[in-house]
């Protein structure tokens, strides 16, 4: 299994440890859609100032995913902080996909309800410089995602 995701952005790379300790079914998905291609000139679509940027929806609507089946959660007790990297999902705790989100800051409230899958671990001020806004009126976008 992959160690690291690499999303480069138009700023820069930003490069994510995989945590398959804590969710491997997550890190198994994300790692399968990125040597696809699948975020490949895949947008951020909602980027909230002290909150997350999220993105990993080829629709760039926030409503789309992948043609995989919907994971089972993985919940764990990892606190959701700045860097921290977490599955998206909708009401149904099993309903996550492809879309994922990156905090900016402490968001702990989402402990325990969201899906831990990774860690910023350089690069983070390109996630900081992303255009803000739900959706932004020019996007930042993955150029290219890449599982090693």
């Amino acid at each position: 299994m992959a160690d690291t995701l690499t999303l480069t952005l138009e700023g820069g790379d930003v490069v994510i440890k995989l945590r398959p300790d804590l969710a491997p079914g997550h890190v198994e998905r994300i790692t399968t859609l990125a040597n696809e291609g699948f975020y490949d000139g895949v947008v951020f679509h909602r980027v909230i100032p002290g909150f997350m940027a999220q993105g990993g929806d080829p629709t760039g609507t926030g409503m789309g995913g992948s043609k995989l089946p919907d994971l089972k959660a993985e919940f764990s007790r990892e606190p959701h902080i700045r860097g921290v990297c977490s599955m998206a999902r909708a009401q149904n705790p099993n309903s996550a996909n492809s879309q994922f989100f990156i905090c900016f800051d402490d968001a702990t409230f989402l402990d325990g309800q969201y899906t831990v899958w990774g860690e910023v671990t350089e690069g983070m001020e390109h996630i900081d410089a992303l255009p803000k806004g739900e959706p932004p009126r020019e996007p930042g976008k993955i150029v290219k995602a890449t599982a090693a």
